[in-house]
């Protein structure tokens, strides 16, 4: 099949669709009130109205993740306008993703504010395969290059993953779910205030025979499973009406069959991944003058362990160790009515080791310290401006300066609000990359200018919107992996340019308060300049519908139909990756007010299809569970 048929598909299905899904693209508001906003903090570091904000932001809200009963982030993410992904088999393998055709290594992930990226992995990005929804609760992701207010990597895009907040009263999380492949989910969270206390803590199991990772459909037969223990927390205290403690923390333990190269080629294996990923933060906020000016100084922790071990060989194969702290003021000044400043100052250090079948570890650390200042300006009604600047001073290859703008006008109170942003960004060179065996100390970092314009409308007294936005990004410096006759063993260094261009559409609608519908549609073309060709694993085309609606009886449907184009698995272009259609199928009954079951089929119609050159994903598989929510 090709893309065309896909994305006719996609179409034809909203046309005889009169339902649909929580708007992401769209900016419906969460509670129902036509009249009220989104409000947004990613895209500022503060909180704005989402008609106030000039940059390109989907918003999926605690509700929406619950009816979508995805078990992983990448079911959730995989939707939003922009976002590609691929992933080498079923859940708990390795997954990437990429927005706007930016490298996956080119993506900035927060959990709660804190940056996930391991620093020990190749291209220093964060891997998504392990990663499961359990108690996040919201996902905010900020399109076009974010570098001004999140530094190095955040050249595709910032995605913020925020789990379950503290409550005033108590609060109750409770989820167990059961379906194939022997699939196991446990999901709590208590969350409650005590006086000057608020706190909120949860956990998350999940466990599953999986798939064979090598694609069945070539071969595979020996099942990869995956094991997950997460728990994550978070603890406000008020030591003044001014003056307060933030304390956060996220652990997981997860552990992955893989499939890969052994003695004979490419196929089943019996090497099994490990990987811990721990992440904290301690914070001191004050505000002064009447809240006007607003301080915020803490220490961020992020420690990524991973190990890989053959039972084949009993040996180990793999064994590395990423760690980043970072030190960081940050402060919010309201100067007048229609002017606030947002600044900060961060030093970073990373450290990493690195090594393969037992051989001398190859270890680093590096530093990076950076000062930041962004004006947001309201000078009129309906107005938003924002401009900001950035400078790094990193230890191996020197400083660095970038700027952005942005700016939102609605001329009817956040009917119709039109948008532009200009952004540049950058990716320091990896440890791996700087210090591996295979490292290039004189690495340049990867620099990028990009921008997008919209607008987007609001019409049926606030029950639908329809957008559409323009994108354009260029980099240059990017790092790629060289091999010579004189150095056939290879050799990081700056090699490469690339750009991005297209358009993202999206659709949204809620004709009765329930009842939800979202139709996205985006078309990138990612082209490496260097040769002329499309970047490797970005189709052109993906469309996505997501359907709910929620009965006065009790009663839930929904669907998810996901169309991805056809791409290319190589830099060369020789080797074609066919689109594919996804749909899955969902229903929740609420017995009571708090207790619901539900149920849910994915892949309805059994698709095969790879996202990575010989790795399966998964078939059709019917989950259903209890949840409980007070």
């Amino acid at each position: 099949m090709k893309t065309v048929f896909y994305t006719t598909a996609a179409v034809a299905a909203l046309a005889v669709c009169p339902t649909a899904a929580q708007a992401q693209s769209a900016d419906l508001p969460e509670d129902g009130d036509m009249t009220s906003e989104l409000i947004v903090v990613t895209a500022n570091r503060t909180e704005r109205a989402i008609s106030q904000v000039g940059e390109s932001v989907t918003v999926i809200a605690e509700d929406e993740i619950i009816s979508r009963q995805a078990t992983d982030a990448l079911d959730l993410l995989r939707t939003v306008p922009g976002i590609t992904f691929t992933r080498n088999g079923g859940i708990g393998t390795n997954a990437n993703l990429s927005i706007r055709g930016a490298d996956s290594d080119q993506t900035v992930v927060l959990i709660d504010g804190v940056k996930l990226n391991d620093p020990s992995s190749t291209g220093g990005g964060f891997n998504f395969g392990t990663l499961l929804t359990g108690n996040i609760a919201r996902v905010e992701v900020v399109r076009g290059s974010q570098s001004v207010l999140y530094g190095s990597q955040a050249i595709g895009g910032v995605v913020n993953l925020i789990t379950r907040e503290p409550s005033e009263d108590l609060g109750v999380f409770l989820s167990a779910e059961y379906g194939e492949r022997d699939s196991a989910e446990l999901v709590g969270n208590l969350s409650r205030s005590f006086g000057p206390v608020a706190a909120s803590v949860g956990a998350t199991y999940f466990r599953t025979d999986g798939i064979s990772a090598f694609s069945e459909a070539r071969g595979g037969e020996e099942r990869d499973g995956f094991e997950s223990l997460g728990v994550n927390g978070k603890l406000d205290v008020a030591l003044a009406d001014n003056i307060s403690i933030d304390l956060r923390a996220f652990y997981a333990d997860g552990e992955t069959d893989i499939d890969g190269f052994g003695a004979n080629g490419f196929g089943d294996t019996a090497e099994v991944s490990y990987r811990d990923d721990l992440v904290g933060y301690a914070g001191l906020n004050a505000d002064f003058l009447d809240g006007r000016l607003r301080n915020r100084i803490g220490f961020a922790y992020t420690n990524i362990d991973r190990r890989n071990f053959d039972f084949g060989s009993d040996s180990e194969t793999f064994d590395a160790h990423g760690e980043n702290r970072r030190y960081e003021y940050q402060g919010g000044f309201d100067a007048a009515e229609f002017a606030e400043l947002v600044f900060g100052a961060e030093r970073e250090e990373s450290e990493f080791r690195s090594s393969s079948y037992g051989a001398t570890p190859d270890e680093a650390e590096v530093w990076i310290n950076s000062v930041y200042g962004q004006l947001n300006l309201a000078p009129f009604a309906g107005l938003s401006l924002t401009g900001g600047v950035r400078y790094d001073d990193h230890e191996t290859y020197g400083d660095e300066t970038i700027f952005s703008a942005s700016g939102a006008y609605s001329p009817n109170n956040g009917a119709t609000v039109v948008r532009a942003s200009y952004g540049e960004g950058f990716k320091a060179p990896s440890l791996y990359q700087l210090y591996s065996v295979y490292g290039t100390a004189g690495l340049r970092p990867e620099e990028s200018e990009s921008w997008d314009a919209g607008i987007t409308h609001r019409f049926l007294d606030g029950r639908a919107q329809a957008g559409v936005t323009y994108f354009e990004r260029d980099t240059k410096n990017l790092i790629g992996f060289v091999s010579t006759d004189t150095d056939p063993y290879g050799y990081y260094d700056n090699t490469e340019v690339a750009s991005a261009h297209g358009w993202e559409f999206g659709v949204a609608l809620r004709p009765v308060d329930g009842f939800n519908v979202a139709l996205n549609y985006t078309t990138t073309d990612a082209i490496d300049e260097s040769i002329g060709n499309f970047l490797p694993r970005r189709a052109k085309d993906k469309a996505s519908l997501v359907v709910d609606y929620r009965l006065e009886s009790g009663i839930g449907l929904g669907a998810t139909i996901l169309v991805v184009g056809d791409s290319f698995d190589n830099a060369g272009n020789s080797r074609e990756l066919d689109g594919y259609v996804v749909t899955d199928l969902r229903t929740s009954y609420g017995i009571t007010d708090n207790l619901e079951i539900f149920g849910r089929v994915e892949n309805l119609f059994n698709a095969k299809y790879e996202t990575v050159y010989r790795y399966g994903q998964p078939g059709r598989a019917a989950f259903g569970g209890v949840r409980y929510r007070l």
